[in-house]
């Protein structure tokens, strides 16, 4: 099975309405649409460009004005999924159940269903400055091309998690970022790199660029997008794919060959993922 994914450098910018956002967004999905994609991925919290649209006052909106646009978000990037017959991972978008925020990765199918996964690991800033909290459950999804997860930039940090995943079946893994400076970039970069040596599995990561410079912890983004494989022998030497330039305005594209994970897992230079010493440590159940 061969599947064709895409991945988004969203360039983040002040804009004066949701038009502007939408016309933006669909530059990007006809884009991956005329190189063939059948997978897209934007970035993580790049739906906070709409708090640039600012109030009657012309200030900036808040965090927690950010779920009033959700209805439009979703109605959106499914009418984009319909008509173009990919599946999109609409980056994440901040939503409110009850008196709570969740920053939740979301699904767009062809068919106009909608999927959801919440970031389950909250950074310090996210919970200090903009009281989010962390999502409970853990999914796999079921695509025509395969299973897939979702995990957002701090989540791939944490090797356990990933570890379910593919315990659930996942070959791909989706993981939407936000980062400000090269630390944060590198960590999360290192950590996808991690994660496909320790599972065999693909890792499509993407992140925002350029500024917000009247939305708080938006005016610093530091991105790049990349595709990035297991290191042995039928991939890249380095292990990555394809990748962007630093901090451009700009999408990648690669074809990615599940035949290849299956192959290594059970062939390969090395295979860690059937030689993990479930004897010494726990495994998921």
């Amino acid at each position: 099975m061969k599947l064709r994914v895409s991945a988004v450098q969203y360039h983040l910018h002040t804009i004066q309405s949701f038009d502007d956002f939408a016309k933006q967004s669909e530059h990007y999905i006809k884009t991956a649409e005329e190189f063939g994609a059948e997978f897209v991925l934007f970035p993580e919290f790049f739906t906070t460009q709409l708090m640039s649209i600012g109030d009657q006052n012309g200030n900036a909106l808040t965090i927690n004005d950010l779920p009033d646009f959700t209805d439009r978000y979703r109605d959106l990037f499914s009418s984009f999924a319909k008509q173009t017959k990919m599946y999109i991972i609409g980056g994440t978008h901040v939503i409110r159940k009850g008196d709570r925020l969740y920053n939740v990765a979301h699904l767009f199918y062809p068919d106009g269903r909608i999927a959801e996964q919440a970031k389950l690991h909250i950074t310090p800033t996210e919970v200090k400055e903009w009281k989010m909290s962390p999502g409970e459950g853990l999914e796999v999804f079921e695509t025509e091309k395969g299973t897939i997860a979702m995990l957002t930039c701090y989540d791939i940090e944490f090797p356990e998690i990933v570890r379910m995943v593919k315990a659930k079946g996942a070959d791909v893994i989706f993981c939407p970022s936000c980062t400000d400076d090269r630390h944060g970039f590198h960590r999360v970069r290192y950590s996808c790199h991690a994660r496909t040596i320790e599972n065999q599995v693909y890792v499509v990561t993407t992140g925002t660029v350029g500024s917000l410079p009247t939305v708080d912890f938006m005016r610093a983004n530091f991105g790049q997008a990349a595709v990035i494989t297991p290191n042995d022998i039928p991939f890249p030497p380095q292990g990555i794919m394809v990748e962007g330039e630093l901090n451009n305005d700009m999408i990648v594209t690669a074809d990615l060959d599940l035949e290849l994970l299956y192959e290594v897992r059970e062939r390969g230079s090395v295979t860690t993922w059937r030689d993990r010493r479930i004897d010494l440590y726990p495994d998921w159940k």
